[in-house]
């Protein structure tokens, strides 16, 4: 991957008061202006599923203005909680390394930060965060990298066996890299989208084991195109063609979802999602019914989530829904 110095994303060249009214910051002190902030991490690539997250943020600072006084900016000592409300949104952008396996698209993976910051801007962010890797690893990132594979994990990130099992280093590079987000810019809110289902829950449980009660995890639901497909980074790999068989997973997720609310059972429901994702085209790696708290196995009385991971090609591709949720049409 390029140095951030000598890639740039042309930033020297946008920062001329195009973007006047939103901050790009790239240290951990320029960070610590904002602590106590509604905070978005994204890898970047950003598109329509992330300026919903961004736009979420915006309106929770709305509701955080209004109950504790809009505009207070006092914030609390660095690195921990704030003493009152920062009504600031800030983006992050950083393409963890520590969160990809080796034979996974690190080097390939899409850097467009000239267009993310306008949508940052657009979408009402007041600061995006954009660190090198030494920012956030500090040791190096090889040495972050060792240790992330001994990170103590969350029951949700051992358990389940969906990303877990596919990617066995993924969620200690992704506890390790969200855990110094946190630390670095003391958020009171962080808002994660639903199509990272697991990613999600394994976020969640690591917030509330840490027992940080001055922050929130807040889940945003998945933003889908006209033609159902979950947004994401990644599918701009994908040609027209491509774009057809990928549909493979939300219309298995239709299937099962319609099975389960006429009262299949779940292997039968596990089965047809299975058989939609074969004829499409898409090699499975797993398509599943799960409680959507633990994602172990539902039990009498749990809410069910579906969760199905595909490839095509190179091309991963994650989806899933909670059973009867209307977003996904039929």
């Amino acid at each position: 991957m390029p140095e951030i110095e000598t890639q740039e994303y042309r930033l020297n060249l946008i920062l001329d008061g195009s973007l006047k009214n939103m901050e790009v910051v790239r240290t951990a002190d320029e960070l610590s202006r904002y602590h106590g902030c509604e905070l978005v991490p994204t890898m970047g690539a950003l598109h329509e599923g992330h300026a919903s997250l961004i736009r979420a943020a915006r309106r929770g600072n709305h509701r955080a203005g209004q109950a504790d006084g809009a505009g207070t900016q006092d914030r609390g000592p660095r690195g921990g909680a704030p003493d009152r409300v920062n009504t600031s949104v800030v983006v992050s952008i950083f393409v963890n390394p520590t969160q990809f396996g080796p034979q996974e698209d690190l080097a390939s993976y899409p850097r467009t930060l000239e267009a993310d910051l306008q949508l940052c801007r657009d979408c009402g962010a007041d600061a995006v965060f954009v660190p090198d890797d030494l920012t956030i690893y500090p040791e190096g990132a090889q040495s972050a990298a060792s240790a992330a594979l001994s990170l103590p994990l969350p029951p949700s990130a051992t358990q389940p066996r969906l990303e877990d099992a596919c990617r066995p280093a993924h969620f200690g590079g992704v506890c390790q890299v969200v855990k110094r987000l946190f630390e670095l810019a003391a958020p009171r809110g962080a808002y994660f989208g639903e199509k990272d289902w697991q990613q999600f829950r394994v976020i969640s449980q690591m917030v509330e084991s840490s027992r940080r009660t001055e922050l929130v995890i807040v889940p945003c639901p998945t933003v889908r195109d006209a033609d159902g497909l979950a947004m994401s980074s990644r599918n701009r790999y994908l040609t027209e063609e491509a774009r057809e068989h990928a549909l493979g997973l939300v219309r298995a997720l239709r299937a099962g979802s319609a099975l389960l609310e006429a009262g299949e059972q779940l292997q039968a429901v596990q089965a047809k999602m299975a058989e939609v994702i074969a004829a499409h085209g898409l090699s499975l790696e797993y398509a599943v019914a799960r409680d959507q708290e633990s994602l172990l196995p539902p039990r009498n009385q749990s809410r069910v989530r579906l969760l199905i991971a595909a490839k095509l090609g190179k091309v991963r591709l994650i989806d899933n829904c909670e059973v009867g949720d209307r977003a996904i049409g039929g």
